[in-house]
């Protein structure tokens, strides 16, 4: 669950957006895997003060400065519920791979396979689906599942990862990796 947090699916924040259908459909699809005990792992941005002044990535989306430590805007959307049993990652880059633990969780939970929602497309999403496979796992996108804040690179972010590094597919599809544990 990539960045489902409310900066990005609330419209009222600058760097929000409608994601409605996409935390819907994620909902959807967190029900299923929770049915099957398969692993849960959502991400959150927070740019602390102290480092936010050298962030390039936040100088060039200063929209994301409201992305700080016990802000309402990095908490998960309250639609997808995160439990105590889910793992919360927190990171200041577009990949849920840099500079967290994400690959020692996947390693101790013997996961080798991601089922990818989350906010937005064309970043964060991409980024994990590239390094998600870099990394040696097979990716799955489904397509209802993520949010973009334009079509544009939301569908050309899909085509690029269809193309290179993972498969795009559909709920019904995402909710059968998710119900089988990922096999």
């Amino acid at each position: 669950m990539v960045d489902f947090i409310n900066g990005f699916t609330d419209p009222a924040y600058a760097c929000g957006a409608d994601c409605d259908a996409a935390v819907a459909a994620t909902a959807t699809l967190l029900a299923a895997a929770r049915i099957a005990k398969t692993p849960v792992i959502f991400s959150t941005i927070v740019f602390d003060p102290a480092r936010a002044s050298s962030s390039v990535w936040l100088a060039k989306m200063p929209a994301m400065k409201c992305l700080t430590p016990g802000s309402k805007a990095v908490q998960v959307d309250r639609r997808l519920t995160l439990r105590d049993t889910d793992i919360l990652l927190t990171k200041t880059a577009t990949s849920c791979f840099t500079g967290t633990d994400l690959s020692t969780v996947l390693v101790q939970t013997g996961v080798d396979t991601l089922v990818i929602a989350g906010a937005t497309t064309s970043g964060c999403v991409r980024a994990s689906a590239v390094d998600g496979c870099m990394s040696g796992l097979r990716v799955f996108v489904p397509r209802d599942c993520v949010a973009d804040r334009a079509s544009g690179p939301h569908e050309a972010s899909l085509f690029d990862i269809q193309a290179k590094y993972g498969e795009v597919i559909d709920l019904d599809s995402a909710i059968a990796i998710a119900a089988a544990g990922g096999q």
